[in-house]
């Protein structure tokens, strides 16, 4: 494993972190399958990953309990350990110490190495400087319950600036891979956390999984590379060849990814990358910007759906759907096992509400998903979409 500064705290992380929003599931409700998520996470820390990143809401508060489980028996001690605040859920300054104490439960650990306010954007920066959490979390750390002290971020680039210089942060966690370095905190609030010492980790790194699976265009650029690479390999080597980034947060639901990012970080370096592998990047980033038609990154801020529309599963189908729109024989039986799967989601509302599951023409447009999206999608309006290309045989082309 490659090490790397964490800003400008005493200690290296790993270039690759475990994120555990992805962790593996059984059952038709999907609930996280201890077992196995126990095995590929101490795998990974074997491996060398020494930063693990969870959340209150991650698998609907499931990820926190198992985390805590397969951290025990020496591997609490081998990693630094992250969770955030849910400032959605805070309504006054007690919530600080309510949420933390219970998450520190669910982990089974007496301190997190860091903390993170979860979810910065304006609303929520609001809320943090009038109940005075900073002061709750600067306690927090005096009590021994924190370490360090870090914020997640989903708005634009002057916002970010803003919450960077309001506070003497050890970190922040942000959306950044070779489709986004325009969006959110962008290229430029990058550098900027990294010019004051900030450590920088990267969330979404492939993108919800999409520049994992690119279409026939994007292979034809990699299978024509200069250097053989996987889909998933270019993404992450774009981010640690980046002085700036710290560690790079990687979903993984099986030993296998975890086996194939491993061998990414051991391989990555800082400038290691020459310009004719910048060339295909570049071209395999102008290619899916063309292609992909809804930017959700599957993160599930948006679920449970009221009417019980599986909202990232639809977009998710419409997304694969534009992918894969090439001619040839494969394209079209891609295609075809494409819509039989959207055809498998739930019609009902009942069945949709039960297994959140449901299919884009459930959505009643209540509007209760729009100020949880991360990437501010109008989710009621591009689930129609969904509904044209699926239900009605309209072209990806033409909606």
């Amino acid at each position: 494993m490659n090490y790397r500064k964490m800003g400008s705290l005493p200690w290296e992380v790993s270039a690759l972190g475990f994120g555990c929003m992805r962790l593996p599931t059984k059952g038709l409700l999907h609930r996280v399958d201890e077992r196995k998520a126990t095995e590929i996470l101490r795998y990974g820390i074997d491996r060398g990953i020494n930063y693990v990143d969870t959340a209150w809401f991650y698998h609907f508060g499931q990820s926190e309990e198992v985390l805590g489980r397969a951290l025990k028996d020496g591997y609490r001690e081998k990693v630094h350990l992250a969770t955030k605040l849910p400032m959605v859920l805070v309504r006054g300054a007690d919530g600080f110490d309510k949420y933390l104490d219970e998450q520190l439960r669910r982990l089974r650990t007496d301190y997190l190495d860091l903390y993170l306010f979860h979810m910065l954007n304006t609303a929520q920066f609001e809320k943090l400087q009038r109940f005075e959490l900073m002061g709750k979390m600067e306690n927090a750390r005096k009590q021994g319950k924190i370490r360090y002290v870090g914020f997640s971020f989903h708005d634009t680039l002057p916002v970010f600036r803003k919450i960077i210089d309001f506070y003497r942060w050890d970190m922040t966690l942000m959306q950044y891979n070779y489709m986004d370095t325009a969006i959110q905190a962008t290229t430029d609030g990058l550098e900027y956390a990294h010019s004051k010492g900030i450590a920088a980790v990267i969330m979404e790194p492939l993108k919800g999984g999409q520049l994992a699976k690119p279409p026939a265009e994007a292979m034809q650029v990699i299978n024509g590379a200069p250097v053989r690479r996987t889909p998933a390999d270019w993404a992450l080597q774009f981010l640690w060849n980046r002085p700036a980034v710290a560690c790079v947060l990687s979903g993984m639901g099986s030993r296998r990814m975890v086996e194939e990012n491993c061998a990414s970080a051991e391989a990555s370096g800082i400038g290691s990358l020459t310009a004719d592998e910048n060339r295909v990047i570049d071209e395999l980033a102008a290619i899916y910007r063309r292609k992909i038609l809804v930017p959700c990154t599957a993160c599930g801020y948006c679920m449970p759906c009221p009417a019980g529309v599986d909202i990232p599963q639809n977009f998710a189908y419409l997304n694969y759907k534009s992918i894969g729109a090439d001619s040839g024989f494969k394209s079209r039986l891609i295609q075809m096992f494409i819509t039989r799967n959207y055809r498998r989601l739930a019609k009902s509302c009942e069945v949709g509400k039960k297994q959140n599951n449901g299919r884009a023409s459930l959505c009643t447009k209540c509007g209760a998903c729009l100020s949880k999206c991360p990437q501010k999608i109008m989710i009621p309006q591009q689930l129609e979409r969904v509904k044209a290309v699926f239900e009605k045989g309209k072209s990806v082309r033409t909606i």
